[in-house]
């Protein structure tokens, strides 16, 4: 019987160099449905933490 071979064709995600702080959010239903249709619409579809680091930083950039 021959082995079975399995392909990871997942890309590995790419760790801070630095930890940061541990940040607990909960979100609404109503904002998480909108965070992940802003998620769907970019190239790399980040996940829902990483989504959040950058709508955070376009919020501190354009208050400035």
């Amino acid at each position: 019987m021959a082995k079975s071979t399995r392909v990871n064709t997942k890309t590995p995600k790419k760790r801070a160099p630095i930890t940061g702080d541990l940040v607990g959010v909960r979100i609404q239903p109503e904002m998480a449905k909108e965070l992940d249709d802003w998620r769907r619409k970019q190239d790399d579809l980040p996940g829902r933490p990483e989504a959040i680091r950058r709508l955070v930083e376009l919020g501190l950039k354009a208050k400035k």
